[in-house]
């Protein structure tokens, strides 16, 4: 067969690609909720450290972002040496499977799991594999049940994105005691720090333990630098120097890296950010609830709202009529879930906006 023009490898092509939140029409008063931003912007501290590294735009930067990675140990009392930093969590879990999966290889996550990981696991050429889960709840057996001789990878997010809900850290460590020691166990935390509930941790104890753990976070929800693409990855000595070897020399920028260590060293920003969510989660469900509608409850700073199957209630045209007043929020098709959308915490007056706007829709 004449092939005419350069093919991709197999199964490149039977990636769904990833579709961002949408962010609305420019020139009009749009409240978008569709991507987990931060509603309160970001830390003025950073910022500030920003424009301050544009002094020297022709400089590469530091490319082991020593100053980033030695604010992050400082923050959370890590070891610096064991943290690698990417252009967002999602380089990082791209790093991961790119380093760890080969064809005919294996990798689990769970069903409404972050769309990023199958992407990550088929453009490696190993098989995705789906666990079910239970009420929008990662379920550690039906996990465990798929761990076959060929699996390498288990990704979790927890929170887990699109649901919001958690595994409580005794489920966290049940499914790591499951697990071949060959098997890698990603915890996704990049909500980890909208989470106040006692029994739950974000993977920092698991890494210190044990030889087969990665945590990764992200700065762009709580700390607000979504536009910088900054994330960074907790891992045992032998995963950080394989990351190190395949990640990109320069690939965090010097900008991102001022802002980054102002950001995390903004302690009065973060507990901001984090009252404003606590403030208004809760408020937009009871309302949303009070509206007739099923919210599964999340501890991040987001809701999966769930509609009715009728034609003229349903989440198409519920989305439809948020758009025509300016409320943009994401659309679950592509998680499974056509009868859901899942709408980002925004300030008050886009909650308050958008809450009047549903009840004028379900009316």
């Amino acid at each position: 067969m004449t092939v005419s023009r350069p093919q991709p490898k197999p199964g490149i092509l039977d990636i769904a690609a990833y579709v961002p939140g949408k962010s609305g029409a420019k020139g009009a008063k749009v409240h978008k909720l569709s991507s987990n931003e931060s509603p309160i912007g970001s830390s003025q501290k950073a910022v500030e450290a920003y424009k301050a590294a544009a002094s020297a735009l022709e400089l590469y930067p530091d490319g082991a972002a020593t100053l980033l990675r030695n604010a992050i140990a400082s923050r959370f009392g890590l070891k610096a040496e064991n943290i690698v930093c990417g252009a967002g969590s999602d380089e990082l879990l791209q790093l991961i499977a790119h380093a760890y999966l080969s064809p005919g290889d294996e990798a689990i996550y769970s069903q409404y799991g972050f769309l990023v990981y199958p992407i990550a696991i088929q453009s490696n050429g190993a098989t995705a594999v789906v666990a079910p889960e239970t009420d929008y709840l990662a379920d550690v057996d039906a996990i465990l049940a798929r761990v076959t001789a060929r699996t390498r990878i288990v990704f979790l997010a927890n929170p887990n994105n699109p649901t919001g809900r958690y595994l409580p850290f005794s489920e966290v460590k049940r499914l790591h005691a499951g697990l071949p020691p060959h098997v890698l166990l990603v915890l996704d935390a990049a909500y980890a720090e909208y989470v106040r509930r006692n029994d739950y941790e974000a993977g920092i104890e698991l890494v210190a333990t044990a030889e087969n753990v990665v945590m990764t976070r992200t700065y762009s929800k709580i700390f607000g630098l979504a536009a910088l693409r900054l994330g960074w990855a907790y891992c045992p000595a032998h995963v950080a120097d394989v990351l190190n070897r395949v990640r990109g020399p320069f690939n965090i920028s010097a900008p991102a890296i001022a802002a980054g260590v102002a950001a995390i060293e903004d302690h009065d920003f973060v507990e901001r950010a984090v009252a404003h969510n606590e403030q208004w989660l809760p408020w937009v469900t009871r309302e949303l609830t009070s509206l007739g509608l099923e919210v599964t409850p999340s501890v991040g700073n987001f809701v999966l709202v769930h509609f009715p199957h009728t034609d003229k209630h349903n989440a198409h045209a519920a989305d439809a009529f948020l758009q025509e007043h300016g409320f943009v929020v994401r659309r679950m098709d592509a998680y499974g879930l056509p009868a859901a959308l899942r709408i980002t915490v925004g300030t008050e007056e886009a909650n308050r906006g958008l809450v009047s706007c549903l009840r004028d829709f379900l009316s």
